[in-house]
């Protein structure tokens, strides 16, 4: 069945727009006059091609974890693939979920594998989640593994909120004070040195370097914003490059606060993917194989690819992650613990959750660090800014009395 957009008149006059599935136009304007709909435009669905475009959007977190969720219920309740996604068509809300749903519906029904079918909606479908839905078909434990996924999502998409939201007051200060400082270069300095070069008086070195950056900055401005965009897509051009981006991301871990909270996400996403698909049967190289492609370091990637190689020639699943020195000692530790007990998946488990835990903590010290270091550098700046339009108002009024 094909996928068909249409835009058609109520029993009311009033014009409405939606998805429909049959096999041909015909089909789609018979059900829509079933319906009480009058089609005046219909056309097939073209989600596939705009899901590629640049500017396309995907699913909401939201909206994917609940997707899941339901995927995961009616899979575990014994539908087939088409008819969960029959089923999910059908109750999804959002115009875009459900083209979407229509388009995975689609590649499915032609022969493709249901991760290989979201690997079509990209935007929609992150590489983990594609990923972890790769290693469940894989090992025939789909249902628990997309149980344990809309879990996962719904927490993490508890922590981006919460970091959101704490990340909100600075960032208002930050444009706040960016805008005051723009304004008073740009706009209040040129006005007052004018008064002040009337009055044919030597100038502090302050006010003379305000004046010289202001005159600066007025007049280099375009070029400024045009050498930092072509420094952001040279940038990015070179990150392509897999020697390049492989130093760019060592150099991130090596810094001092960034670098704990970029291993600290790898780690806890590391622990959580391999939790979930050793949970859900799959077998240890496959769950390493599709942890690696989750990993969002080069660096911390490789780490894990080193380790499937150790692992295959048999070593311990802890020995080879120790060896590559890459992940947290209590990581490590946990897995060993994991392994000689036999309960690797809630060790994993209990690994992802403190690591967690640990960059919620990391995360709330550096914020709550950032707030005050922010509002002391741009009180500086706006200080400095003062300073040098009031000592010339100073001097003039000595020389007055």
């Amino acid at each position: 069945m094909e996928a068909f957009q249409y835009q058609a008149l109520d029993a009311a006059g009033r014009t409405v727009s939606g998805v429909v599935q049959a096999d041909t136009p015909r089909q789609a304007r018979m059900q829509l006059r079933a319906q009480g709909l009058l089609p005046s435009k219909i056309g097939k669905v073209g989600a596939r091609a705009r899901a590629g475009r640049v500017w396309a959007r995907g699913i909401s977190a939201a909206e994917l974890s609940l997707v899941t969720r339901q995927m995961a219920t009616l899979l575990d309740s014994g539908l087939t693939m088409e008819q969960a996604l029959n089923a999910l068509i059908e109750e999804a809300d959002d115009a875009l979920t459900r083209e979407t749903l229509i388009g995975v519906k689609t590649e499915v029904t032609s022969g493709l594998s249901f991760a290989n079918a979201l690997g079509a909606y990209e935007k929609s479908f992150p590489d983990f989640y594609r990923a972890l839905v790769h290693g469940g078909e894989e090992s025939g434990a789909l249902p628990t593994v997309l149980r344990h996924l809309a879990d996962y999502l719904d927490a993490h998409q508890a922590l981006k909120q919460k970091t959101g939201l704490t990340l909100l007051y600075p960032m208002l200060v930050t444009i706040v004070a960016i805008t005051i400082v723009t304004g008073l270069l740009v706009y209040v300095v040129p006005q007052v040195v004018q008064v002040f070069q009337q009055s044919r008086q030597s100038l502090p070195w302050l006010t003379r370097g305000l004046i010289a950056l202001s005159d600066f900055l007025r007049a280099t401005w375009p070029y400024i914003l045009a050498v930092m965009a072509g420094g952001f897509a040279v940038a990015r051009v070179a990150l392509r490059r897999d020697a390049a981006r492989r130093r760019w991301h060592a150099f991130l871990l090596r810094l001092p606060w960034l670098g704990p909270l970029i291993r600290g996400v790898n780690t806890s996403r590391f622990a959580s993917t391999l939790a979930i698909l050793v949970g859900g049967g799959v077998p240890l190289l496959t769950a390493l194989a599709s942890c690696a492609r989750v990993m969002t370091n080069t660096v911390l990637k490789n780490a894990v690819e080193q380790a499937i190689v150790q692992v295959r020639e048999g070593a311990g699943l802890a020995r080879a992650l120790g060896a590559t020195r890459a992940f947290p000692p209590l990581l490590v530790h946990l897995v060993a613990s994991g392994e000689v007990s036999g309960k690797l998946a809630p060790m994993l488990e209990r690994a992802a959750k403190l690591e967690t835990q640990t960059l919620e903590r990391r995360l709330a010290v550096f914020l709550t660090l950032l707030e005050p270091v922010m509002i002391l550098v741009m009180g500086g700046f706006v200080l400095l800014i003062v300073l040098a339009i009031l000592l010339p108002i100073i001097e003039i009024n000595q020389l007055v009395r």
